[in-house]
């Protein structure tokens, strides 16, 4: 049976790729950090199946002693500060995490399995910042445009260091934003979909805004998280773009969203100037050619169909009910 072991497990990635795994006969463990606010709530019905440690990125014996105790064959490395905003105003912690952390994963497994654990890294569109061409490709130059995309930028590239200079199965996935049900409510989407559900049941009136012109390229974890598993499956390792090929805005955002519960999007998005990035990254579509061709893998969750299960799902969460079987409805 083999061993998969994923660092941010209690995130939107890793609760679906522990799924992703388990479905596949893996055996399988997480890395969670010690904190007086725990929260397994992406996780907890996984209870049972999957081996939970505790560790920290900013510690480098922890992460060891995981390595040890779970033996893994394969290693997600999904943990960071991944929210652009917090960034600017903790930019070392970031650091510490979403770079420097790297490394100390990489060094893990330098020490104990260079040959026979296979290494993932959550590499970010956010990387290409302010783009060098457009669609964005493996190749295309990097100019990060946020502490963030600082931190990915050097994540990326130890892990490219690596693979080269000790011949170590490092695969890094540059993935542009997937969102689901899961993803945290300070994020964007989250925010739309969970503002436009309290407002459908009458708990807000309004929801605020920074830029709408904002273009992404969004789309579903789930089906993101399955790339994450094919690279390290090849023959060779390798860095890969994971995207849809389309972008839209956030007011395109917006109006799905409204739209999914009959209400005329205009009559309660306000714009707040305070919310929009110091250094703005205007446009990311990805180019999901070498993915597609090498991996196999195409996303099957459309932009459409994946705003209207994130509201109908908040909907259903803040009315204290289940959420919908999505998958059983075609969605």
């Amino acid at each position: 049976m083999k061993r998969a072991l994923i660092t941010g497990v209690t995130g939107q990635d890793g609760s679906y790729l522990a799924e992703l795994l388990l479905e596949k006969g893996y055996e399988v463990h997480g890395i969670v950090r010690r904190s007086s606010t725990e929260s397994f709530e992406r996780i907890e019905h996984l209870a049972g199946k999957i081996h939970l440690h505790q560790a920290d990125l900013l510690d480098q014996l922890s992460i060891i002693d995981v390595m040890k105790e779970s033996d893994p064959h394969e290693v997600y490395n999904l943990a960071a500060q991944s929210f652009v905003p917090t960034s600017w105003k903790q930019p070392v912690l970031t650091g510490e995490f979403t770079s420097i952390g790297v490394t100390r994963v990489l060094e893990a497994i330098r020490l104990l399995g260079p040959d026979r654990i296979r290494f993932y890294q959550a590499s970010s569109s956010e990387m290409f910042g302010k783009v060098q061409e457009v669609p964005q490709k493996e190749n295309t130059p990097f100019y990060p445009r946020s502490p963030y995309g600082v931190a990915k930028v050097y994540g990326h590239w130890i892990t490219v260091n690596y693979r080269e200079s000790y011949n170590m199965f490092c695969c890094s996935g540059i993935l542009f934003n997937h969102e689901s049900e899961r993803r945290g409510r300070e994020f964007v989407t989250r925010k739309v979909t969970d503002g436009v559900a309290r407002i459908k049941l009458g708990l807000s009136s309004e929801l605020r805004l920074g830029n709408l012109d904002s273009k992404r390229d969004w789309g579903f974890a789930g089906d993101y998280v399955r790339a994450m598993w094919l690279m390290l499956q090849q023959d060779q390792a390798d860095d890969y773009v994971v995207a849809t090929g389309e972008t839209h805005t956030v007011r395109r955002l917006v109006e799905l969203a409204f739209a999914a519960v009959d209400l005329d999007w205009q009559k309660y998005v306000k714009i707040d100037q305070t919310l929009v990035r110091p250094a703005e990254v205007d446009l990311l579509i990805g180019d999901p050619a070498k993915a597609k061709a090498k991996l196999g893998w195409t996303p099957e969750v459309s932009f459409e169909q994946l705003v209207e299960r994130m509201v109908k799902a908040d909907v259903a969460r803040l009315q204290g009910k289940p959420i919908p079987d999505f998958k059983a409805r075609g969605i």
